[in-house]
């Protein structure tokens, strides 16, 4: 089983508003991006023809991988409200 189809196995229950936020002119200094790389989920994606960072925070595991990879400092991350974000299921 690929990470793809592991991820396919869990429900978010998607908050209107995101708990991933970032400032876009830091992302446009960002050269190396590591957020986009690090992430399991593929929550991030720079749009260059727009130069804006697209979140996909409904995706998001809650792994804090991203935090730690951006050399900027530049992603305000907070736990979703208690009956938003990811579901894991046991077993």
């Amino acid at each position: 089983m690929n990470i793809n189809d592991k991820l396919a196995t869990l429900k978010y229950n998607k908050n209107n508003e995101s708990h991933l936020v970032v400032d876009n002119d830091i992302c446009m200094r960002c050269n190396e991006k590591f957020c986009t790389y690090i992430c399991p989920a593929d929550v991030y994606e720079w749009n260059e023809t727009k130069c804006k960072m697209t979140i996909r925070y409904e995706n998001c595991l809650e792994c804090g991988a991203c935090r730690i990879a951006c050399e900027k400092k530049n992603i305000s991350w907070t736990y979703p409200d208690a009956q938003y974000g990811v579901k894991y299921k046991n077993g």
